[in-house]
């Protein structure tokens, strides 16, 4: 009797799908693709792939097609937390320097080729609504086709990475390990017209988060969050809302208002934030279905990419087909990994979500923190998760890295370097 006829099944196609799918496809695992969509549909996204994010894509290969088919890269951050600016460049990390905001209908396409080119299978617009199971262990999924063809197919591990309402996370019953509750909404929408040069926008007011970047086709996306109570207002209409939170951002208004609003504004209340068990006995969960942030740090696409290569990694381990015991103990051990990874950036992001005024302790920090370019860029890096978020994100991290910038200068130091992951 012969064996299954996939190594992994895969339940989600986009970007933690997709990643997953072509690492594994790479290192010559027979792969099995089924998403819900078609290729090319747009989602709901915070865009933004954080510069460890890039280094992901360029280690892939795919970094390079995705500016050619145009994605812009911002190469700088000016950061507004209630009118205490700090500025630098982004750090570099792997020899990528700059964080990319490409529209979903690229990025998605341009994962999802590649996995298909380097041998996974593909099946679009298909729901998966049950899973096989043998002694407690998953072996296969239950399906059907959009014309209501049922199928089964088994392998020895089905991963999930169908998004953060995960079909695969519910049936297997996922723990959540930590979740928060969020009250806010969020908005973005496309302009053209508008000049950001190589910066990404960061604003920060009581009750309001706001985000310019350059995104694809000579486009930037501008996106804001928001208390519920003001949800009924900005939904009466979505693009003068949209450009009221701008005019609270110094001058974005008035650039944004040069410009012209394309397409229609996006606003969503379905924001969760929580974290769930990451995996089991014949299943992994990866990207939004494990691990799932609220938009306002815009690192969903970059764990999910980061997702991918761990989990890969663990699948692979040291040669063959997945191999039960020794697979379930390599998922865990990446399962631990990932919540060392997300646990700063998730609890700290929760406190950005909440939208709360500075307090004088945090801006007296902020503001002996701006005039410092080393510690603009050590704040900058911590952002983007190319150094720990604890490093600089949090008031007890601000103040060592103020007293060790302090000490540097009374040696005589001038500003140093800030290299990823380095606190100066």
């Amino acid at each position: 009797m012969s064996g299954p006829a996939y190594d992994v099944v895969v339940v989600g196609a986009r970007v933690a799908g997709a990643g997953l799918a072509l690492r594994l496809a790479r290192a010559g695992r027979r792969v099995l693709l089924l998403e819900r969509s078609r290729r090319g549909t747009d989602t709901v996204s915070s865009h933004q792939v954080q510069v460890p994010g890039g280094a992901v894509l360029a280690r892939w290969g795919l970094l390079d097609p995705l500016v050619r088919a145009g994605s812009v890269g911002a190469t700088r951050a000016r950061f507004d937390l209630e009118g205490v600016v700090l500025a630098a460049g982004f750090p570099v990390v792997d020899g990528v320097g700059a964080v990319h905001s490409p529209r979903r209908t690229l990025l998605d396409v341009t994962l999802l080729d590649a996995a298909v080119a380097a041998g996974a299978d593909l099946r679009e617009r298909v729901v998966v609504d049950g899973l096989v199971e043998e002694g407690g262990r998953v072996v296969g999924v239950r399906g059907r086709s959009r014309g209501g063809r049922t199928f089964v197919e088994r392998a020895p591990l089905v991963v999930g990475a169908d998004g953060r309402k995960s079909t695969v996370a519910r049936l297997v019953g996922a723990p959540v390990l930590n979740e928060a509750r969020l009250s806010t909404f969020a908005t973005y929408g496309y302009l053209t017209g508008v000049d950001l040069g190589v910066t990404a926008r960061m604003y920060a007011r009581p009750g309001l988060a706001v985000a310019a970047f350059p995104t694809d086709d000579r486009t930037v996306v501008v996106f804001a969050a928001r208390p519920l109570p003001a949800l009924a207002e900005h939904l009466a209409n979505p693009v003068a809302g949209l450009l009221r939170a701008a005019d609270a951002c110094d001058d974005l208004g008035d650039r944004l208002r040069a410009g012209e609003v394309v397409e229609h504004v996006r606003t969503t209340t379905d924001l969760p934030h929580r974290l769930v068990r990451p995996t089991g006995l014949g299943w992994a969960l990866v990207g939004d279905a494990g691990a799932t942030l609220h938009p306002v740090s815009a690192h969903g696409i970059t764990f999910a990419l980061q997702d991918a290569e761990r989990f890969a990694d663990a699948i692979v381990g040291e040669g063959g087909p997945p191999d039960g015991d020794a697979l379930t103990a390599r998922l865990r051990a990446a399962g631990r990994d990932r919540d060392a990874a997300v646990r700063d950036v998730f609890r700290g992001t929760a406190g950005l979500a909440a939208l709360a005024p500075l307090g004088a302790a945090r801006r007296a920090l902020l503001a002996a923190a701006a005039p410092d370019p080393a510690v603009a860029a050590a704040v900058v890096a911590a952002v983007t998760g190319a150094a720990p978020w604890n490093s600089a994100m949090t008031p007890a991290g601000m103040g060592r890295l103020l007293a060790r910038r302090a000490a540097a200068v009374l040696r005589g130091g001038g500003p140093a370097a800030v290299r990823p992951g380095v606190t100066p």
